[in-house]
């Protein structure tokens, strides 16, 4: 047992300096995309271009030997250009189906809210149930399956907004934001010789990550920090400067990528501060405030602190 758990611990070490290796400073974002990956969830990615959110999906995609594909999101993007079609065969005489970028392991959603909220919704099947329907048929995504979408946050003109349902099924948000200077001067020196992606080895493979992910799920979580989490979801739902909390949906997500979390960091078990740490970027993006809050120059930041200090935190006491 303790052999095996050494092997699964070196194995996460592996993928993590391999990412690492490609994005430079971003050792927090780096486990979230973690956590996200053996917590079996999807990621939505706000920052600006030019911050590394592809070369780091292109760098999970090739570690894990995974299948990547890309869609570039725009107004003209029809739901079966990611789903597939049916095709009429004349030799056969049937319909066969030609499989669309979802049939994949790790899929990049480049700029979604560039797309229609009709081609958006093509996303919806596939992200909670893990299956498309095409023409009356179920086809079931590989595993693992994991959506990473971008989207750019100072662009307005000709983008389309994600609906409060999709947004729920992102386990997380967050942002890579820039590099400090020392980073992006190592980044430049680097670079300028070669691409972090051109050498780069997978360290792992597709059957290793399922087997991560269901260790992962085995992580123990206690009532009392199960509680925890619920509470701090139901608080932003009574909070009088929110004006949508968040769903029970995103209380599992929370305590799913708590787990992931505690597993990462090579723990058996949850603490209070996995929900903590965690919550804005499993919570945040769920949560809509009130315009009068807003007005008043409140924050999702500063209402989950007022969230938080009205949560006893569990103790755990000594024997």
């Amino acid at each position: 047992m303790e052999g095996s758990l050494k092997e699964e611990t070196q194995l996460i070490q592996r993928l993590r300096t391999n990412l690492e290796s490609c994005i430079l400073g971003k050792e927090k974002e780096i486990e979230l995309l973690m956590t996200a990956l053996l917590a079996e969830g999807h990621v939505l990615l706000e920052d600006v271009p030019g911050t590394g959110k592809t070369v780091l999906i292109k760098a999970l995609a090739k570690s894990i030997q995974g299948q990547y594909r890309r869609i570039q999101c725009n107004p003209d993007l029809l739901p079966t250009d990611i789903t597939g079609v049916s095709i009429f065969h004349p030799k056969e005489e049937s319909f066969l189906f030609r499989p669309g970028p979802v049939m994949t392991n790790i899929l990049l959603a480049d700029e979604i809210n560039r797309a229609t909220t009709k081609t958006q919704s093509a996303l919806l099947e596939a992200m909670e149930e893990r299956h498309v329907t095409v023409d009356g048929e179920c086809y079931e995504l590989p595993k693992p399956f994991l959506l990473l979408a971008t989207q750019n946050p100072i662009d307005f003109e000709g983008t389309y907004i994600l609906p409060e349902a999709q947004l729920d099924r992102f386990m997380m948000k967050f942002s890579l934001g820039y590099p400090n200077e020392l980073t992006e001067l190592e980044m430049v020196t680097a670079q300028s010789r070669k691409h972090p992606l051109d050498e780069l080895q997978p360290v792992a493979t597709t059957e290793q990550i399922i087997q991560l992910q269901s260790l992962a799920r085995q992580t123990h979580i206690d009532n009392a920090v199960a509680h925890y989490a619920v509470q701090v979801s139901r608080l932003t739902r009574e909070n009088p400067a929110i004006f949508l909390g968040a769903s029970p949906r995103a209380t599992l997500s929370l305590v799913q990528a708590a787990k992931a979390f505690a597993f990462l960091r090579g723990r058996e078990y949850v603490i209070p501060d996995d929900i903590k740490e965690l919550t804005p970027h499993v919570l945040g993006h769920r949560i809509i405030l009130q315009s009068e809050a807003r007005m008043e120059g409140a924050t999702i930041s500063s209402v989950l602190e007022t969230v938080f200090r009205q949560v006893r935190v569990p103790v755990r006491l000594e024997k």
